[in-house]
């Protein structure tokens, strides 16, 4: 995935059903565009959201403590741009994959507006994306069922607990 492209995500399935809802509904694969659209007060030059870096934001709070509104966004590697190389003079790629999962799920958020869309939640950094000079990293959620579904459809409290670095010692350059 891309910024600004469409992705696949999964959402619990809820987006589409007004009123009130019995049971849970079936998870559900859609394509939403990976950027939400600023909030009015950021100026006509301010490019689309692509990550949260401050989950009690304002801006995002309500879609996050509303559980229909998070999204897992299955990827098999995170690209990330590194220090400038001193030889070249050039960023360097750094593309980063689970050890232990070969399909892994990063924690999202949508939005509708013109477009549907998402963004990526982010959380500190562990040691591996320190090393490329970054500060923070996507949110990469547990290979546990449970977890996925705390993400998708657990109260606040549950979901936030989740975005913890993930273990250096599970991520490898892809």
């Amino acid at each position: 995935i891309a910024p600004g492209a469409f992705a696949p995500v999964i959402t619990a399935g809820r987006e589409f059903v007004a009123g009130p809802r019995e049971g849970q509904q079936p998870r559900r694969l859609v394509p939403r565009q990976w950027g939400v659209p600023p909030p009015p007060m950021a100026g006509e030059r301010a490019g689309p959201v692509l990550t949260v870096r401050n989950p009690d934001s304002p801006f995002w709070i309500g879609n996050l403590r509303n559980s229909e509104f998070r999204c897992l966004v299955p990827v098999s590697a995170v690209m990330e741009w590194g220090r400038t190389d001193p030889a070249t003079g050039r960023r360097r790629q750094h593309w980063f994959a689970c050890s232990d999962q070969p399909l892994f799920a990063l924690a999202g958020v949508w939005k509708d507006s013109e477009v549907p869309s998402f963004a990526l939640l982010t959380c500190e950094a562990n040691a591996v994306w320190r090393e490329a000079g970054q500060a923070a990293m996507p949110a990469i959620l547990p290979p546990d069922p449970q977890a996925w579904s705390a993400w998708l459809r657990g109260d606040w409290n549950r979901a936030s607990a989740l975005l913890q670095p993930y273990p250096s010692s599970l991520i490898r350059e892809a």
